[in-house]
């Protein structure tokens, strides 16, 4: 496996709407800003040996904080929301219990 799948794939983003996504065989992972849809889908492939039907993304612009009065901006990031293939299965919650 290629060390750059890693680099395009960030980590799974864990919260309510994304677990409910899992249930209808779709999981989301942040992702490098520059990764493109067949990349993503060539490392999520690799990474977990699933097969990806579809990939959406979403780019999100960091928002503009103030805090004690000093102005900072925070990070731009981008979410790819994988769909499997029928009986492809990922745990991206690490089995907790």
């Amino acid at each position: 496996m290629r060390a750059e799948f890693y680099d395009l794939i960030k980590r799974p983003v864990v919260s309510e709407k994304s677990t409910y996504l899992a249930a209808l065989n779709k999981y989301v992972f942040e992702v490098d800003l520059k990764a493109t849809k067949p990349q993503i889908k060539k490392a999520v492939e690799a990474i977990f040996s699933v097969k990806v039907s579809a990939v959406n993304t979403i780019k999100g612009h960091g928002k503009w904080k103030r805090v004690r009065g000093v102005t900072g901006k925070q990070n731009d990031y981008k979410k790819a929301v994988v769909t499997l293939a029928e009986g492809s299965q990922i745990d991206v919650t690490g089995s907790v219990k």
